[in-house]
């Protein structure tokens, strides 16, 4: 290859990740513009909140569980070294509210119901159901789009909230009721040192913002696919991929400016 079409195929590439990027933060916008007409229409937003919440509960509960048991084995070797074993409470209770619950449960999300909802866009696009609607003067953002965006930004705090509550508990059972620490210690432990500010609002916003990724990512990859089945199958791998990396990214940034001294 000469360096001349080298230099070219680079600067294709830089163009379309840049027009790609300028196609989402529309879409974006737009289903931000779109949010009053959603709400209009709670029906479908219940809906989309059974579709993409409730189908993702048993995994979110049982993932939360064990991530639960494994804090409270491993934290409490940990504490042990050092007398502390009465702080378990405390350390799972803060991993999961601060990091473990909006990050995993984020990534679990993006899994299950972001790829869904890529995949049942995209076969809408394919079979071109939108498209008929669009001859129909009916605007595919504000029908199909927007309804799923808002159950996304309501199933995911929800969501996270959950896994870290299972989690907690599971987190007990280990320490307490199979290792034996004190439960009156592992409570008080957990009240006294879990801010709801500093902490449990700063995982809720987390979350949030996760949501918004995601669901974006999702509908984004769904709606601007190629309608082939190879299309389609494309878009859900790019869905998981650059969310997983969008939520790990963000959650440093998000940590750097909410724990920042």
């Amino acid at each position: 290859m000469s360096p001349v079409a080298w230099v070219s195929d680079i600067g294709a590439g830089v163009r379309a990740s840049i027009t790609g990027l300028g196609q989402f933060a529309r879409l974006v916008l737009q289903l931000f513009m779109l949010l009053p007409k959603a709400v209009l229409r709670p029906r479908l937003i219940i809906d989309q909140i059974h579709f993409i919440g409730n189908y993702s509960l048993v995994i979110i509960v049982v993932s939360g569980l064990f991530v639960g048991f494994v804090l409270g084995l491993q934290g409490y070797y940990t504490l042990n070294r050092y007398g502390a074993e009465q702080a378990l409470g405390l350390l799972v209770a803060l991993s999961l509210v601060r990091e473990l619950g909006p990050v995993v449960s984020g990534l679990l999300f993006a899994g299950r119901a972001g790829t869904s909802l890529t995949a049942e866009i995209g076969l809408m696009k394919a079979g071109e159901q939108l498209t008929a609607m669009e001859m129909m003067a009916v605007d595919p953002r504000a029908r199909i789009l927007a309804p799923r965006w808002v159950a996304g930004l309501v199933s995911m705090p929800l969501l996270a909230a959950l896994f870290s509550a299972v989690g907690v508990m599971g987190g007990y059972v280990v320490g307490v009721l199979l290792i034996g620490v004190d439960s009156g210690a592992f409570w008080s432990q957990m009240q006294a040192g879990v801010d709801f500010q500093d902490d449990i609002l700063n995982g809720v916003i987390k979350s949030i913002v996760f949501g918004v990724a995601v669901n974006a990512i999702a509908l984004f990859q769904g709606y601007e696919c190629q309608p082939t089945p190879e299309g389609v199958s494309r878009a859900t791998t790019r869905t998981v991929v650059i969310s997983s990396l969008t939520i790990l990214g963000l959650d440093f940034i998000l940590t750097a400016l909410m724990f920042s001294v």
